[in-house]
């Protein structure tokens, strides 16, 4: 039967091997000047991230603690995960390159439709705006001034056009980004698919 003193002496033992066991560590890395050098203390703060060893009290390394990345080397990382991660949600969105072709498609005929209705609209209000100034010119051929209100409706229709043609423009620079985007994603899905065959 243990006495109570030997199974303190037995707990306090097992709490400092490891810690007996910590100090025969050496810590092995490069100072400012490019020295190496051989620590049991650690390594300092301002040389962990340029990495080190962990040697064992026969000198044998049983740990290595990569340099940390550099700001290239962070943004190469980041960027690879960005894909990663963007490969995943085309994987999830898309089973084959042929629904990337049907969705680009349904898209670019949406686009063409809103491209179609201001075109629509656009010809409709140049034709008011050539009625309301065929109006003025009766005015202006009779001897009459021009009512403020007309002068006010062929402003409007041409602020209307000016907004339509703007219109135009966007849906159409829309639709080219919509497409090379959709012919990006339908070739990267070909890549991927190829890739884990």
């Amino acid at each position: 039967m243990h006495s109570p003193a030997l199974t303190r002496c037995s707990l306090l033992l097992g709490l400092l091997l490891p810690v007996m066991a910590g100090a025969t560590e050496l810590y092995r890395y490069v100072d400012d000047k490019g020295t190496t050098v051989l620590s049991r203390q650690g390594v300092p703060p301002e040389h962990i991230s340029k990495g080190y060893e962990v040697l064992n009290e026969q000198g044998r390394v049983v740990r290595v603690i990569a340099p940390a990345p550099s700001a290239e080397e962070m943004q190469l990382i980041l960027a690879e995960k960005a894909r990663a991660n963007s490969d995943a949600q085309l994987l999830r969105l898309y089973s084959t390159p042929e629904d990337v072709e049907r969705a680009r498609q349904r898209k670019l005929a949406e686009l063409d439709g809103l491209i179609g209705v201001a075109r629509s609209n656009l010809q409709s209000v140049r034709t008011q705006q050539a009625n309301l100034q065929s109006q003025a010119a009766d005015h202006e051929r009779g001897g009459r001034a021009v009512p403020a209100h007309l002068l006010g409706q062929i402003d409007n229709q041409k602020a209307e056009q000016e907004r339509l043609k703007s219109d135009i423009v966007r849906y159409q620079a829309v639709r080219k980004e919509a497409d090379s985007s959709f012919n990006a994603d339908r070739d990267r899905l070909k890549h991927l698919h190829e890739r884990n065959r």
